[in-house]
Protein backbone atom coordinates (compact mmCIF):
# COMPACT_ATOMS: atom_id res chain seq x y z
CA UNK A 1 0.00 0.00 0.00
CA UNK A 2 1.01 3.55 -0.05
CA UNK A 3 4.08 4.77 1.81
CA UNK A 4 3.20 6.76 4.78
CA UNK A 5 4.45 7.03 8.88
CA UNK A 6 1.71 7.33 11.59
CA UNK A 7 2.41 9.68 14.79
CA UNK A 8 1.25 9.40 18.23
CA UNK A 9 2.29 11.87 21.63
CA UNK A 10 4.09 8.68 23.64
CA UNK A 11 3.70 9.32 27.47
CA UNK A 12 6.53 10.69 29.17
CA UNK A 13 6.93 7.83 31.22
CA UNK A 14 7.80 5.77 27.74
CA UNK A 15 10.55 8.40 26.86
CA UNK A 16 11.95 8.34 30.26
CA UNK A 17 12.03 4.38 30.37
CA UNK A 18 14.02 4.38 26.62
CA UNK A 19 16.33 7.23 27.78
CA UNK A 20 17.50 4.97 30.94
CA UNK A 21 17.65 1.78 28.50
CA UNK A 22 20.01 3.95 26.20
CA UNK A 23 22.54 4.77 29.37
CA UNK A 24 22.73 1.19 30.27
CA UNK A 25 20.49 1.19 33.22
CA UNK A 26 18.36 -1.82 33.85
CA UNK A 27 14.99 -1.21 34.51
CA UNK A 28 13.70 -2.03 38.40
CA UNK A 29 10.29 -2.98 40.21
CA UNK A 30 9.90 0.59 40.36
CA UNK A 31 10.27 1.19 36.41
CA UNK A 32 6.81 -1.44 35.93
CA UNK A 33 4.65 0.85 36.02
CA UNK A 34 6.42 2.94 32.99
CA UNK A 35 6.99 -0.45 31.05
CA UNK A 36 2.96 -0.77 31.68
CA UNK A 37 2.49 2.29 29.79
CA UNK A 38 5.58 1.61 27.57
CA UNK A 39 3.53 -1.38 26.17
CA UNK A 40 -0.16 0.47 25.88
CA UNK A 41 1.54 3.01 24.21
CA UNK A 42 3.01 0.68 21.54
CA UNK A 43 -0.21 -1.63 21.35
CA UNK A 44 -1.75 2.51 20.73
CA UNK A 45 0.49 3.13 17.61
CA UNK A 46 -0.14 -0.88 16.64
CA UNK A 47 -4.16 -0.22 16.80
CA UNK A 48 -3.72 3.37 14.81
CA UNK A 49 -1.80 1.69 12.11
CA UNK A 50 -3.64 -1.45 11.56
CA UNK A 51 -6.69 0.98 11.34
CA UNK A 52 -5.29 3.62 9.07
CA UNK A 53 -4.06 0.65 6.52
CA UNK A 54 -7.56 -1.05 6.57
CA UNK A 55 -9.29 2.47 5.65
CA UNK A 56 -6.54 3.20 3.22
CA UNK A 57 -7.09 0.06 1.46
CA UNK A 58 -10.47 0.04 1.46
CA UNK A 59 -10.50 3.72 -0.21
CA UNK A 60 -7.89 2.50 -2.75
CA UNK A 61 -9.96 -0.28 -3.63
CA UNK A 62 -13.15 1.79 -4.21
CA UNK A 63 -11.64 4.34 -6.79
CA UNK A 64 -11.81 3.78 -10.64
CA UNK A 65 -8.40 4.04 -11.44
CA UNK A 66 -5.57 1.27 -11.06
CA UNK A 67 -2.75 1.82 -7.82
CA UNK A 68 0.31 0.68 -7.54
CA UNK A 69 3.66 1.16 -5.26
CA UNK A 70 6.79 0.86 -5.29
CA UNK A 71 9.80 0.71 -2.63
CA UNK A 72 13.35 2.45 -3.86
CA UNK A 73 14.53 -0.46 -4.94
CA UNK A 74 11.87 -0.83 -7.32
CA UNK A 75 9.77 -4.01 -5.83
CA UNK A 76 5.96 -4.10 -6.22
CA UNK A 77 4.52 -3.16 -2.42
CA UNK A 78 0.94 -3.04 -3.20
CA UNK A 79 -1.58 -3.21 -5.86
CA UNK A 80 -5.16 -1.97 -5.58
CA UNK A 81 -8.27 -3.99 -7.56
CA UNK A 82 -8.55 -2.28 -10.49
CA UNK A 83 -4.88 -2.81 -11.45
CA UNK A 84 -4.74 -6.47 -10.49
CA UNK A 85 -7.67 -6.42 -13.04
CA UNK A 86 -5.27 -4.38 -15.68
CA UNK A 87 -2.38 -6.04 -15.35
CA UNK A 88 -3.58 -9.81 -14.76
CA UNK A 89 -1.66 -9.91 -11.57
CA UNK A 90 -3.32 -10.64 -7.91
CA UNK A 91 -1.46 -8.42 -5.11
CA UNK A 92 0.14 -11.74 -3.60
CA UNK A 93 1.45 -12.65 -7.17
CA UNK A 94 3.39 -9.43 -7.26
CA UNK A 95 4.22 -8.26 -3.72
CA UNK A 96 8.04 -8.65 -3.80
CA UNK A 97 8.53 -8.90 -7.47
CA UNK A 98 10.20 -6.14 -9.45
CA UNK A 99 8.15 -3.44 -11.26
CA UNK A 100 9.23 -4.39 -15.17
CA UNK A 101 8.21 -7.58 -14.45
CA UNK A 102 4.39 -6.80 -13.05
CA UNK A 103 3.91 -3.29 -15.23
CA UNK A 104 5.77 -4.34 -18.43
CA UNK A 105 4.98 -1.17 -20.49
CA UNK A 106 6.14 -1.10 -24.78
CA UNK A 107 6.07 1.63 -27.29
CA UNK A 108 2.70 1.21 -28.70
CA UNK A 109 4.54 1.85 -32.31
CA UNK A 110 7.94 0.68 -31.85
CA UNK A 111 6.81 -2.41 -29.39
CA UNK A 112 10.22 -1.53 -27.62
CA UNK A 113 10.08 -1.53 -24.03
CA UNK A 114 9.90 2.44 -22.50
CA UNK A 115 11.41 4.01 -18.91
CA UNK A 116 8.99 2.68 -16.09
CA UNK A 117 7.36 5.99 -14.75
CA UNK A 118 7.84 5.21 -11.38
CA UNK A 119 11.41 4.65 -11.43
CA UNK A 120 11.80 7.78 -12.91
CA UNK A 121 9.68 9.91 -10.38
CA UNK A 122 11.74 7.96 -7.95
CA UNK A 123 15.18 9.62 -9.66
CA UNK A 124 13.96 12.53 -10.46
CA UNK A 125 11.75 13.03 -7.35
CA UNK A 126 8.29 15.03 -9.21
CA UNK A 127 5.48 13.42 -10.37
CA UNK A 128 5.95 12.46 -14.65
CA UNK A 129 3.38 11.38 -17.18
CA UNK A 130 3.50 8.45 -18.93
CA UNK A 131 4.85 8.20 -22.26
CA UNK A 132 2.13 8.89 -25.44
CA UNK A 133 1.12 5.37 -26.85
CA UNK A 134 2.00 3.73 -23.68
CA UNK A 135 1.12 0.12 -23.94
CA UNK A 136 0.78 -2.92 -21.17
CA UNK A 137 1.94 -5.97 -21.67
CA UNK A 138 -0.46 -8.07 -19.08
CA UNK A 139 0.29 -11.21 -17.62
CA UNK A 140 -1.28 -13.64 -20.33
CA UNK A 141 0.99 -11.46 -22.79
CA UNK A 142 -2.07 -9.63 -24.39
CA UNK A 143 -1.71 -5.50 -24.57
CA UNK A 144 -3.71 -2.67 -23.02
CA UNK A 145 -3.18 0.99 -23.73
CA UNK A 146 -2.88 2.80 -21.09
CA UNK A 147 -2.29 6.32 -19.44
CA UNK A 148 -1.88 8.79 -16.62
CA UNK A 149 1.06 9.22 -14.20
CA UNK A 150 3.53 8.30 -11.46
CA UNK A 151 4.97 10.23 -8.60
CA UNK A 152 7.41 9.80 -5.72
CA UNK A 153 6.11 8.91 -2.06
CA UNK A 154 8.03 10.96 0.78
CA UNK A 155 8.18 10.58 4.59
CA UNK A 156 7.72 13.18 7.13
CA UNK A 157 11.68 14.22 6.45
CA UNK A 158 10.62 14.45 2.79
CA UNK A 159 12.85 11.90 1.92
CA UNK A 160 11.82 9.52 -1.18
CA UNK A 161 10.78 6.32 -0.17
CA UNK A 162 8.89 4.91 -3.15
CA UNK A 163 6.77 5.98 -5.50
CA UNK A 164 2.90 5.08 -6.37
CA UNK A 165 1.70 4.93 -10.15
CA UNK A 166 -2.10 5.52 -11.37
CA UNK A 167 -3.11 4.52 -14.40
CA UNK A 168 -6.43 3.73 -16.14
CA UNK A 169 -7.13 2.36 -19.30
CA UNK A 170 -7.11 4.55 -22.20
CA UNK A 171 -9.76 3.16 -24.47
CA UNK A 172 -12.23 4.01 -21.43
CA UNK A 173 -11.38 7.68 -21.58
CA UNK A 174 -11.88 7.99 -25.12
CA UNK A 175 -15.19 6.23 -25.08
CA UNK A 176 -16.13 8.55 -22.51
CA UNK A 177 -15.13 11.62 -25.00
CA UNK A 178 -16.79 10.01 -27.94
CA UNK A 179 -20.37 9.67 -25.40
CA UNK A 180 -19.81 13.27 -24.13
CA UNK A 181 -19.60 14.56 -27.80
CA UNK A 182 -22.75 12.94 -28.81
CA UNK A 183 -24.77 14.03 -26.08
CA UNK A 184 -23.76 17.18 -27.21
CA UNK A 185 -24.87 16.77 -30.42
CA UNK A 186 -27.86 14.65 -30.07
CA UNK A 187 -31.16 14.54 -28.04
CA UNK A 188 -31.06 12.49 -25.16
CA UNK A 189 -35.13 11.42 -26.05
CA UNK A 190 -34.73 10.40 -29.18
CA UNK A 191 -31.16 10.41 -30.59
CA UNK A 192 -31.72 12.64 -33.17
CA UNK A 193 -29.15 15.58 -33.98
CA UNK A 194 -29.75 18.19 -31.55
CA UNK A 195 -29.94 22.09 -33.26
CA UNK A 196 -26.57 22.76 -32.35
CA UNK A 197 -25.85 19.53 -35.26
CA UNK A 198 -28.41 20.46 -37.42
CA UNK A 199 -27.18 24.62 -37.50
CA UNK A 200 -23.74 23.36 -38.62
CA UNK A 201 -25.31 20.85 -41.17
CA UNK A 202 -27.29 23.41 -42.92
CA UNK A 203 -24.65 25.44 -42.81
CA UNK A 204 -22.55 23.15 -44.54
CA UNK A 205 -25.16 22.03 -47.00
CA UNK A 206 -25.92 25.64 -47.87
CA UNK A 207 -22.50 26.01 -48.79
CA UNK A 208 -22.53 23.18 -51.08
CA UNK A 209 -25.55 24.34 -52.68
CA UNK A 210 -24.02 27.78 -53.48
CA UNK A 211 -21.06 25.98 -55.11
CA UNK A 212 -23.10 23.27 -56.90
CA UNK A 213 -26.10 25.23 -57.96
CA UNK A 214 -28.94 22.97 -56.33
CA UNK A 215 -31.42 23.56 -53.86
CA UNK A 216 -31.75 23.19 -49.71
CA UNK A 217 -35.25 22.70 -48.02
CA UNK A 218 -35.73 23.00 -44.24
CA UNK A 219 -39.24 21.34 -43.46
CA UNK A 220 -40.30 22.51 -39.90
CA UNK A 221 -42.83 20.02 -38.31
CA UNK A 222 -45.21 20.43 -35.37
CA UNK A 223 -47.30 17.63 -34.04
CA UNK A 224 -51.05 19.00 -33.87
CA UNK A 225 -52.56 18.08 -30.48
CA UNK A 226 -49.44 16.47 -28.22
CA UNK A 227 -50.12 18.09 -25.40
CA UNK A 228 -53.58 16.71 -24.83
CA UNK A 229 -52.02 13.46 -25.37
CA UNK A 230 -49.35 13.88 -22.90
CA UNK A 231 -52.11 15.93 -20.35
CA UNK A 232 -54.16 13.06 -20.72
CA UNK A 233 -52.14 10.24 -20.58
CA UNK A 234 -48.98 10.91 -19.02
CA UNK A 235 -45.19 12.03 -19.87
CA UNK A 236 -44.13 8.51 -19.98
CA UNK A 237 -46.73 8.10 -22.76
CA UNK A 238 -45.70 11.12 -24.07
CA UNK A 239 -42.32 10.30 -24.66
CA UNK A 240 -42.42 7.34 -26.19
CA UNK A 241 -44.89 8.58 -28.68
CA UNK A 242 -42.13 11.22 -29.67
CA UNK A 243 -39.57 8.20 -30.07
CA UNK A 244 -42.03 6.24 -32.34
CA UNK A 245 -42.35 9.70 -34.13
CA UNK A 246 -38.51 9.97 -34.70
CA UNK A 247 -38.62 6.25 -35.63
CA UNK A 248 -40.91 7.01 -38.27
CA UNK A 249 -39.13 10.35 -39.53
CA UNK A 250 -36.08 8.86 -40.00
CA UNK A 251 -37.22 5.52 -41.63
CA UNK A 252 -38.57 8.29 -44.81
CA UNK A 253 -35.37 10.01 -44.95
CA UNK A 254 -32.13 9.62 -47.11
CA UNK A 255 -29.22 9.25 -45.46
CA UNK A 256 -27.89 12.93 -46.28
CA UNK A 257 -30.54 14.31 -44.79
CA UNK A 258 -30.47 15.43 -41.40
CA UNK A 259 -33.91 14.99 -38.94
CA UNK A 260 -33.53 16.94 -35.70
CA UNK A 261 -35.31 17.24 -33.00
CA UNK A 262 -35.92 21.25 -32.05
CA UNK A 263 -37.83 20.70 -28.87
CA UNK A 264 -40.68 19.63 -27.33
CA UNK A 265 -43.31 17.93 -29.93
CA UNK A 266 -41.26 20.38 -33.05
CA UNK A 267 -38.71 18.56 -35.62
CA UNK A 268 -36.92 19.85 -38.23
CA UNK A 269 -35.70 18.27 -41.38
CA UNK A 270 -32.81 19.11 -43.35
CA UNK A 271 -33.55 18.18 -47.28
CA UNK A 272 -29.50 18.59 -48.17
CA UNK A 273 -29.98 18.37 -52.05
CA UNK A 274 -32.94 18.69 -53.95
CA UNK A 275 -33.42 19.32 -57.50
CA UNK A 276 -37.01 21.36 -57.33
CA UNK A 277 -39.17 22.82 -54.75
CA UNK A 278 -41.61 20.05 -55.39
CA UNK A 279 -39.23 17.75 -54.26
CA UNK A 280 -39.77 19.42 -51.07
CA UNK A 281 -43.56 19.35 -51.37
CA UNK A 282 -43.16 15.44 -52.09
CA UNK A 283 -41.45 14.78 -48.72
CA UNK A 284 -44.40 16.92 -46.88
CA UNK A 285 -46.86 14.70 -47.90
CA UNK A 286 -45.28 11.49 -47.50
CA UNK A 287 -44.37 12.44 -43.93
CA UNK A 288 -48.21 13.25 -43.43
CA UNK A 289 -49.15 9.74 -44.54
CA UNK A 290 -46.44 7.98 -42.67
CA UNK A 291 -46.93 9.78 -39.49
CA UNK A 292 -50.73 10.15 -39.64
CA UNK A 293 -50.86 6.00 -39.19
CA UNK A 294 -52.11 4.79 -35.64
CA UNK A 295 -49.52 4.45 -32.71
CA UNK A 296 -49.78 1.30 -30.60
CA UNK A 297 -48.30 2.58 -27.50
CA UNK A 298 -49.01 1.32 -24.21
CA UNK A 299 -52.25 -0.40 -24.32
CA UNK A 300 -53.57 2.68 -26.77
CA UNK A 301 -53.84 3.33 -30.34
CA UNK A 302 -53.39 6.83 -31.00
CA UNK A 303 -53.56 8.97 -34.15
CA UNK A 304 -52.34 12.03 -34.32
CA UNK A 305 -51.35 14.81 -37.82
CA UNK A 306 -48.12 17.25 -38.91
CA UNK A 307 -48.44 21.01 -39.68
CA UNK A 308 -45.61 21.64 -41.70
CA UNK A 309 -44.05 24.88 -43.17
CA UNK A 310 -41.49 24.63 -45.84
CA UNK A 311 -38.51 27.14 -46.70
CA UNK A 312 -35.83 26.82 -49.60
CA UNK A 313 -32.36 27.84 -49.88
CA UNK A 314 -32.11 30.03 -52.11
CA UNK A 315 -35.55 31.30 -53.15
CA UNK A 316 -36.24 32.12 -49.47
CA UNK A 317 -33.70 33.03 -47.54
CA UNK A 318 -29.86 32.46 -47.94
CA UNK A 319 -28.24 32.00 -44.76
CA UNK A 320 -29.28 29.45 -41.69
CA UNK A 321 -30.88 31.56 -39.58
CA UNK A 322 -33.62 33.18 -41.67
CA UNK A 323 -34.20 29.58 -43.67
CA UNK A 324 -35.08 28.72 -39.99
CA UNK A 325 -37.41 31.25 -38.79
CA UNK A 326 -39.34 31.29 -42.46
CA UNK A 327 -39.31 27.64 -41.84
CA UNK A 328 -40.78 27.92 -38.27
CA UNK A 329 -43.57 30.56 -39.78
CA UNK A 330 -44.52 28.84 -42.67
CA UNK A 331 -45.46 25.90 -40.41
CA UNK A 332 -47.46 28.09 -37.86
CA UNK A 333 -48.90 29.77 -41.06
CA UNK A 334 -49.89 26.10 -41.39
CA UNK A 335 -51.81 25.48 -38.10
CA UNK A 336 -53.67 29.09 -38.44
CA UNK A 337 -55.32 27.26 -41.71
CA UNK A 338 -56.59 24.15 -39.88
CA UNK A 339 -53.33 22.16 -39.19
CA UNK A 340 -52.74 18.62 -40.51
CA UNK A 341 -51.26 19.77 -43.92
CA UNK A 342 -48.20 22.05 -45.37
CA UNK A 343 -47.35 25.55 -46.23
CA UNK A 344 -44.51 26.67 -48.68
CA UNK A 345 -43.05 30.32 -47.23
CA UNK A 346 -43.94 33.31 -49.03
CA UNK A 347 -43.18 37.10 -47.93
CA UNK A 348 -46.90 37.51 -47.65
CA UNK A 349 -46.47 35.54 -44.48
CA UNK A 350 -44.46 37.87 -42.38
CA UNK A 351 -47.09 40.42 -42.29
CA UNK A 352 -49.30 38.21 -41.07
CA UNK A 353 -49.92 38.38 -36.95
CA UNK A 354 -49.48 35.13 -36.58
CA UNK A 355 -48.59 34.67 -32.62
CA UNK A 356 -46.76 31.86 -31.79
CA UNK A 357 -48.44 29.12 -28.77
CA UNK A 358 -47.36 26.42 -27.35
CA UNK A 359 -49.90 24.88 -25.70
CA UNK A 360 -52.78 25.84 -28.89
CA UNK A 361 -55.31 27.06 -26.31
CA UNK A 362 -58.99 25.51 -26.73
CA UNK A 363 -57.71 23.01 -28.71
CA UNK A 364 -57.73 20.53 -24.95
CA UNK A 365 -61.24 22.02 -24.34
CA UNK A 366 -62.70 21.07 -27.84
CA UNK A 367 -61.26 17.44 -28.51
CA UNK A 368 -61.76 14.37 -26.25
CA UNK A 369 -60.00 11.27 -25.99
CA UNK A 370 -61.63 9.17 -27.95
CA UNK A 371 -61.20 11.46 -30.72
CA UNK A 372 -57.26 10.91 -30.92
CA UNK A 373 -56.77 7.19 -29.14
CA UNK A 374 -58.55 4.14 -28.63
CA UNK A 375 -58.02 1.46 -26.02
CA UNK A 376 -57.18 -2.20 -26.98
Amino acid sequence: MLQGTAWTQLPSAFLRAEESVRQGHTPTVEDLPERKATNASRREVAAALDAERAWARVALNAIGDAVLTIDLHGTVTYMNRVAETLTGWSESEAIGKPLSRVFHLVDGKTHQTTILPGRRAIEENKTVGFALDCVLVRQDGSKLEIEDSAAPIHDREGRVTGAVIVFHDASQSQAMLEKMAYLAQHDALTGLPSRALLTERLSRAIGLARRHRHLVALLYLDLDAFKPINDSLGHALGDSLLQAVAGRLQECMRDIDTVCRQGGDEFVILLAEIRQPEDATKVAEKLLAVLGRPYRIHGHELLITLSIGISLYPDDADDADTLMHNADTAMYHTKRNGRNGHYCFTDEMNTLPIRRRRSEPGLHRSLQPSQFLFDF
